[in-house]
């Protein structure tokens, strides 16, 4: 049983892979020589899988797991974290970003008695606007999620327990570090560098970041329904003021009532916001329907070592 494994999961990574590897065994031995190191490729097309069989080839310490189909980012952290044996466990990005020289800090953060330790990038370095975005971006899904996000990326270690715990949760909207916050156990952060990526761009594109948001909306809150109830009464509550603005106006004063084209605006206005409501309702729906079918998270094509545990 080793005492930490390092769980990567991999998608079009092919130039970064090598290096990955020679980092991590020079890095980890600090800390025991009883590791192992799990690379999950998400089938990105290029040659990432052949590179993981032939370091697993080389190094039993090693372990491979291919998917199918592509299936995402956290699918990937979910199958590392169903397949890992350690003590204690690494959850990382392959592109280097995340510095496995950091490991030794999140290690020595989590034996003052934390479960969880996130690392907690310093973003000074990036582009003011890039910075802005990405503020902005998690201050939303922090507002209409309800769960506060100290770190928006992967890097973390983890404790048995937590990844015991972790793997019983089996919804199909996967976000690792709201699952996490919504456990409850005892988190620090530790403030790192975020390099830059070894190679290659990144494949995160603001389509992703937007439907990775709305996912993690609709799994963790319930708020887009209820501001939709809100805005319901404070339109009612508009309406009926204003239809007593013209019934006063009629009475008292004898205006006629006129208005055709505000009518016919207010008519249209209030019928895409009823399309709305229902297509935010739809959603829900939509996701309790997938979450009803009981599919396995992923499928499990080919892994590099021999496993007992079936897709999930």
């Amino acid at each position: 049983m080793p005492h930490i494994s390092v769980v990567t999961p991999v998608y079009r990574a092919e130039d970064c892979l090598e290096e990955l590897y020679r980092r991590l065994v020079s890095v980890l031995p600090g800390i025991t020589q009883d590791f192992e190191i799990i690379m999950i490729e998400d089938c990105g097309g290029d040659r990432s899988w052949e590179i993981i069989r032939g370091l697993a080839q080389r190094d039993a310490r090693v372990k491979g797991i291919q998917f199918s189909r592509n299936f995402g980012q956290h699918y990937g952290i979910t199958a590392g974290l169903d397949h890992c044996d350690g003590d204690w466990v690494v959850v990382m990005d392959c592109d280097l970003q995340d510095r496995p020289e950091d490991i030794p800090l999140l290690y020595a953060k989590a034996h003052e008695g934390y479960e969880v330790v996130h690392a907690q990038r310093d973003r000074h370095r990036d582009a003011l606007l890039k910075r802005w975005g990405s503020n902005l971006y998690f201050k939303l899904l922090e507002y209409f999620a309800d769960v506060t996000y100290e770190t928006p990326g992967n890097f973390r270690i983890l404790s048995r327990k937590v990844v015991e715990n972790f793997r019983r949760m089996r919804e199909q909207l996967r976000y690792s570090t709201g699952l996490l916050h919504w456990m409850g156990f005892p988190t620090a952060y530790v403030s790192v560098q975020q390099a830059r990526r070894h190679a290659g761009e990144t494949t995160y594109t603001l389509a992703k970041l937007l439907k990775l948001g709305l996912d993690v909306i609709i799994a963790f809150s319930d708020k887009p329904l209820r501001l939709a109830v809100r805005l319901g009464f404070i339109i009612a509550f508009l309406a009926f003021c204003y239809g007593l603005y013209i019934l006063v106006s009629a009475l008292l004063y004898g205006h006629p009532i006129t208005g055709w084209s505000s009518l016919i605006v207010s008519i249209y206005f209030i019928g895409g916001i009823i399309i709305a409501i229902l297509g935010v309702i739809g959603i829900y729906l939509g996701k309790t329907f997938d979450e009803a079918k009981k599919r396995p998270l992923y499928i499990v094509m080919h892994t590099t070592f021999e496993s007992t545990r079936c897709d999930r």
